[in-house]
């Protein structure tokens, strides 16, 4: 070998060397930051905001009637198939991209308002089959019906809710989804609740706001001295008494929470809120196990501008039906929900103006102590929308046909309509038992 091969035969030689080094460095690098990835500290939400999502309560999906709602955007259905099994699916029929709004709901199966189509649920697992056709449209249908199949994401029905892992990729076959989040994330009692001890009330409630502005509100304690003042009965909570509080925040890999004590130590804890991602809300005063109520709050992100809340009160006072119905308990807590929320409403509407118009940024608006749990809130928000997207999913332009933006939200305080029935029920039940009485004595006379 000449001086000039023996030199080109080194130079090659060091060339794959350092190409087998650069290597080896990549690869190390991409070990290390995936192990980086998958290792968290204890002080940073897991959650992002894809993945589970109480969407409505059990009482709301009736026997043979169609549910509709959206997320982010993305209109879909719950319902009841043959064997009372809560199904989640995209609200587009395979056959020809009708909607099934004005469908039926026919012995468990779909039926598609435009040409008929039926479609069923196979098989009695519980949510691990496919949803076929079974509406026979010609006599190709046995081919036909193999490969039609409606979108659907995982849906399960748990102590009164309707949870559904929402990814914004609907799939033909729920096997195909990765679950990356355990629901028991998500549930109340895996917090130390002991839910079969309580009863609750409950209302949903509807807004034409940023559905992340609702949260927020819920997270924010000084407000309700301020503007729930009259109409929250606790004489501790109005404008004459708001005061500050001392805090103590926990963040851990499933939840932030904010407990908040009066600073004169006698009075000790005035309340603790807790943030579990993506959407749930949870309110209580004392230890987990022992509370005698605990509000959770259930937020759903319709589409923008569009969003709904799921609102329960579990007590562990006036739990006898006769008494409370009695009291009319019930219909006097719906009031007070209602009252809460269409005082907030004006604010939520204009908050999510500033927001959307770019004025809610640092050099606008300064937080106080107070609101570090908004602040933590925040920061995990801004880094789950950069991760997961998920306005991306779905969105929308101003082409778009705007029909589900039309639909008429059903709840209080957007839709006043249950708000005014509940006030009219109030007045007859309170007829109704001033009259009682007075007949009764009449009669005696």
């Amino acid at each position: 070998m000449s001086q000039e091969e023996l030199k080109q035969f080194n130079s090659l030689d060091l060339s794959k060397e350092s190409s087998r080094n650069d290597s080896l460095q990549q690869e190390n690098i991409q070990q290390l930051t995936k192990e980086q990835s998958t290792v968290r500290p204890s002080n940073q939400l897991q959650g992002g905001l894809l993945g589970w999502y109480a969407t409505s309560s059990s009482r709301s999906i009736k026997t043979n009637k169609l549910y509709h709602f959206s997320m982010y955007n993305e209109p879909l259905v719950l319902y009841r198939d043959k064997d009372s099994i809560v199904r989640c699916i995209k609200d587009l029929c395979p056959h020809r991209g009708a909607s099934f709004l004005d469908g039926a709901l026919e012995g468990g199966e779909i039926v598609c308002p435009y040409h008929g189509a039926r479609y069923s649920s196979k098989g009695q697992c519980t949510n691990i089959d496919r949803i076929t056709c079974s509406h026979i449209v010609d006599t190709n249908y046995d081919n036909y019906a193999k490969k039609i199949h409606l979108y659907q994401y995982p849906c399960v029905e748990k102590n009164g809710y309707i949870y559904i892992y929402y990814t914004g990729k609907a799939k033909t076959n729920l096997n195909e989804f990765e679950i990356k989040s355990p629901l028991e994330n998500t549930l109340v009692e895996s917090y130390g609740y002991k839910i079969p001890e309580y009863e609750f009330e409950e209302v949903t409630v509807d807004f034409k706001a940023d559905w992340a502005r609702i949260i927020e509100n819920h997270l924010d304690i000084l407000h309700i001295f301020w503007v729930h003042g009259d109409t929250i009965p606790d004489k501790d909570v109005s404008r004459n008494v708001i005061t500050s509080f001392n805090q103590v925040i926990t963040r851990e890999h499933r939840q932030i929470q904010s407990k908040y004590n009066h600073k004169d130590k006698s009075k000790g804890e005035f309340i603790t809120i807790k943030f579990i991602p993506p959407g749930r809300v949870v309110i209580y005063k004392g230890q987990e196990e022992s509370s005698r109520y605990v509000q959770v709050l259930d937020h759903i992100p319709l589409a923008e501008n569009r969003a709904r809340v799921i609102v329960r009160h579990y007590r562990k006072f006036m739990k006898n039906k006769i008494i409370t119905n009695l009291f009319l308990f019930k219909n006097l807590q719906h009031r007070v929900f209602y009252k809460v929320f269409s005082e907030d409403y004006n604010i939520l509407k204009t908050q999510t103006f500033n927001q959307q118009m770019g004025y809610v940024e640092k050099d606008n608006v300064k937080l106080l102590g107070e609101d570090k749990m908004v602040q933590y809130y925040w920061d995990w928000l801004q880094s789950a929308l950069i991760k997961d997207k998920p306005w991306e999913l779905h969105p929308t332009n101003e082409h778009t046909n705007a029909i589900h933006k039309e639909m008429e939200m059903e709840y209080p305080p957007e839709n006043p309509k249950l708000a005014i029935s509940n006030r009219r029920e109030i007045l007859y039940k309170l007829a109704i038992r001033v009259l009682i009485p007075i007949g009764l004595i009449f009669l005696i006379i």
